[in-house]
């Protein structure tokens, strides 16, 4: 049941309205669309936007050139009022319409979307939308397209400007899908709508000049290698100066955590950061907490160099660390379960169902493992892997360090 916010009362009229428009401006959206922004006290636009308003009424504008944070105060204090939000395409696609639900509560909008540039690009290339990845690379890395670089894959990805195309065709290169395509299209519902086809080596060597608004459509060629999206990279994909949960351990370890879309891991003594990745990887979101500055610099590269660079890192000692974080849907304790405190606050901080999973390879971390087991019940687990290695001309099999693994789900309260 949605909590009720101070100014509004059930079945109150929204006083905030989003309107989404094509690029045709004004003219692409319907007449109810327009009518709202007529009747609105107060219009809030982007700066490459501003020539829709010519024609209309005076009204009081506020531009979101005027700082992301100042605008949504100034927003706020207009609660009551007709406020009219113009935004391009689908507001909850990506857009401004999901931000702002973060912050109002739904009785107070009202959306009213165009088309959003994937449905566009889809109709433009005959791509189902169900089979596609559908993506966000305006104002976000370029590196956010790794984790979708799978062979064959087709993506719709939106972004910051011409630029994002060469930047995108440099890293699709890199990671060994030479050969795959781009379409480019620009000024999409237009007037000035043009689609281009290229490969990633044409837009290397010099493709023309693109229109900063523009959405591209990626798809692959087959690549020799590859990253899956299950949990268990191989531990070369990972920096890491030993201090990494191996790759038979991580995958088993993933699988007792149970990751799942949105959620959101705490992975307490990160070292690579590779659990903490991985759990991103197959859709969740991730703090990595680790003390050691240069283990913060490798966890950042591993998260850039595997596309989930929106992992927050926090550089700290738990489980002071912890302190004002986000209550996390499940927790990963890989290193200093005997850490005074450690698991006490862990164990308060995690919400009601939810997972946690902590590695021992240790005698006294082993031991903390199964007392806490004896206490809260779930699941313990000795893992014991050992690898073919060369021996002289023949091979044998070098046992690893055993690792003991604990795995709890939380009651719910």
């Amino acid at each position: 049941m949605t909590e009720d916010i101070e100014g509004t009362e059930p079945g109150d009229e929204p006083w905030l309205t989003i309107v989404g428009i094509g690029d045709n401006g004004l003219s692409s959206i319907t007449p109810e669309a327009l009518s709202y922004i007529w009747q609105a006290e107060t219009i809030v636009v982007a700066e490459r936007l501003d020539t829709v308003l010519e024609g209309l009424p005076p009204k009081t504008v506020i531009n979101w050139a005027e700082g992301y944070r100042d605008v949504m105060d100034r927003i706020a204090a207009l609660r009551g009022t007709q406020v009219t939000i113009i935004a391009t395409g689908d507001p909850m696609h990506f857009g401004i319409g999901s931000t702002l639900r973060r912050q109002f509560d739904p009785q107070e909008m009202r959306v009213i979307p165009y088309p959003s540039a994937f449905s566009l690009a889809a109709a433009r290339l005959g791509w189902a939308l169900q089979d596609v990845e559908q993506i966000s690379l305006h104002g976000r890395p370029v590196e956010t397209l790794i984790r979708h670089l799978q062979p064959a894959a087709r993506i719709l990805a939106l972004t910051s400007n011409a630029a994002t195309i060469r930047e995108v065709a440099e890293l699709i290169v890199a990671r060994g899908y030479a050969g795959s395509h781009i379409h480019v299209l620009e000024h999409m519902g237009g007037e000035r709508e043009r689609v281009s086809l290229l490969t990633v080596e044409d837009i290397l060597d010099g493709a023309p000049d693109f229109a900063d608004f523009n959405t591209i459509g990626i798809h692959l060629v087959r690549a020799a290698a590859f990253l899956p999206l299950v949990p268990g990279l191989s531990d070369d994909a990972f920096v890491h100066d030993g201090q990494i949960t191996k790759r038979e351990i991580r995958a088993v370890t993933l699988a007792h955590l149970m990751p799942y879309r949105n959620a959101l891991l705490w992975d307490v003594g990160a070292g690579s950061g590779s659990v903490s990745v991985e759990w991103m990887r197959a859709g969740g979101r991730a703090v990595a907490i680790e003390q050691k500055p240069e283990r913060v610099e490798t966890i950042q590269q591993n998260a850039a160099e595997l596309g989930v660079p929106g992992l927050q890192i926090v550089e700290g000692e738990a489980p002071a660390a912890l302190e004002g974080l986000k209550a996390p849907d499940a927790i990963f304790i890989g290193g200093g379960v005997t850490g005074e405190g450690v698991f006490e606050a862990c164990w308060a901080a995690l919400k009601p169902g939810g997972r946690l999973v902590a590695n021992a390879v240790t005698v006294e971390g082993e031991m903390a493992l199964i007392s806490l087991q004896a206490q809260l019940g779930g699941d313990l687990v000795r893992m014991a892997v050992s690898r073919a290695e060369p021996v002289g001309r023949f091979s044998a099999f070098k046992p690893m360090m055993p690792v003991t693994l604990w795995s709890v789900q939380k009651g719910w309260e």
